[in-house]
């Protein structure tokens, strides 16, 4: 029993540090006066400043484009590399390409974002490019960083697939790409799902990495970073407040996605 007490009131101390200054800060972006000390009353007066600064529209379309391009990217891309890892039949081989696939994310995100900054400097003096840092190699930075979340969130789709679908709709007359994509893809679907949404959501809020591989094409988190080297406005609470439900949303939706279609496929399976 005391036991159980303690562990609950360790775990309701680890949630309130963690959210307590995320609340202070949703609190506040509603405050009506720009002290972020003193709530002065109820206003969506900076919500309203907030759309009206065209700086930040242009950084989250940015973001957006950029999200949405490395995370469709990433899916297909990883996912055939799944496909690739899952019929490897040496176990030696496909430990190996699984160690490789993970080094990415053991990998401390600066450390990622030096080295891949370091390559593209490299790669555009070879060509004679002074500059080359900006659209281009931002989302080739983002598409490699998601790759190896939306393989580990595919294999294990595959390995509950039964391996002898594909060979039994062969049998029936369809190529192996039309096996694959009657029979095979819809049952790792879930995974696929899941993959490009997180991928998705770590590429909307990622800065360490794009911050050194990027240099006048500036996404939000990138934006929000320069705003607190001034005085910061108060409609960064309101910019931060928007993106904490965005990513919320997207956790939630990916969690629903996938127990639906988990259960769906269970269905089918009966």
């Amino acid at each position: 029993m005391k036991l159980k007490t303690t562990s609950k009131i360790y775990t309701s101390l680890i949630l309130f540090f963690l959210y307590a200054p995320i609340a202070v800060l949703i609190f506040f972006s509603f405050n009506s006066s720009k002290s972020t000390g003193v709530f002065t009353g109820f206003s969506l007066k900076w919500y309203g400043e907030l759309f009206k600064n065209a700086d930040i529209i242009e950084a989250l379309k940015r973001t957006l484009i950029v999200a949405s391009l490395s995370s469709a990217f990433a899916t297909i891309i990883g996912t055939a590399a799944a496909v690739g890892i899952d019929k490897m039949t040496k176990k030696w081989v496909k430990s190996a390409t699984l160690t490789v696939t993970n080094v990415p994310l053991m990998n401390p995100d600066i450390v990622t974002g030096i080295s891949m900054m370091l390559m593209f400097v490299f790669v555009g003096r070879m060509f004679g490019q002074k500059s080359i840092l900006g659209f281009n190699t931002l989302l080739i930075s983002h598409i490699t960083f998601n790759i190896p979340y939306v393989i580990l969130s595919v294999l294990p789709k595959l390995k509950q697939t039964d391996k002898h679908l594909s060979e039994a709709a062969q049998d029936l007359g369809c190529t192996p790409v039309a096996a694959f994509f009657k029979v095979v893809f819809p049952s790792i679907l879930p995974g696929i799902v899941t993959g490009m949404m997180m991928a998705f959501t770590l590429s909307l809020d990622d800065f360490i990495i794009s911050n050194f591989t990027t240099d006048t094409y500036q996404t939000l988190p990138i934006y929000i970073y320069s705003m607190t080297k001034k005085n910061v406005s108060p409609d960064i609470n309101a910019l931060s407040t928007i993106i904490f439900f965005t990513i919320l949303f997207l956790l939630v939706l990916i969690n629903v996605t996938q127990s639906r279609m988990e259960s769906k496929t269970k269905k089918l399976d009966l």
